[in-house]
């Protein structure tokens, strides 16, 4: 029984002001905070929108050119022709929304691989390059700000002797 507080525990006007001002800044904080977070919501909900409407873009574009095909099953030569700059243009809207997000492709254009943005995915036997040397790039790397997102995947030379 000796854990019980005291029945007549009495606080001081002092520091009873103090404690309601306390109170009082604590609740003037959490409605501070809470107003931000319902500001930074309403920004990501935006940026969100804004990407969704940038995506519903290529959705027209590849619904169009699904339409086109479904009404024009053996499209004429100059449709056909078309068809590189149609696709070139929907590409083009992707990445762009890629970029204003700073997602951007990684430029690689070296002879060797750079294993800090590259991946190995297969080697052809070229005796006439030297061992590790790109051959072709199968897909395109990104990077998001300073980050990796996908490495360049790339295939490589390798000589026709067993031994290397």
């Amino acid at each position: 029984m000796d854990n019980l507080p005291p029945k007549n525990l009495q606080i001081s006007a002092d520091v009873r002001d103090e404690i309601k001002a306390k109170i009082g800044t604590i609740l003037k904080e959490k409605m501070s905070l809470q107003q931000s977070l319902a500001g930074k919501e309403q920004e990501e909900n935006a940026r969100f929108e804004a990407l969704f409407l940038e995506l519903l873009e290529v959705v027209d574009s590849l619904d169009f050119l699904i339409e086109y095909l479904r009404n024009n099953p053996e499209p004429d030569e100059k449709a056909i022709a078309r068809f590189p700059k149609l696709i070139g243009s929907i590409q083009k809207k992707l990445l762009n929304s890629l970029e204003r997000r700073e997602v951007h492709p990684i430029e690689f254009g070296e002879e060797k691989p750079d294993f800090e943005v590259c991946k190995i995915v297969d080697r052809e036997i070229r005796p006439d390059l030297e061992n590790e040397t790109v051959t072709q790039i199968v897909r395109r790397g990104f990077r998001h700000s300073d980050r990796l997102l996908r490495p360049v995947e790339v295939i490589v030379s390798k000589s026709d002797n067993p031994e290397t």
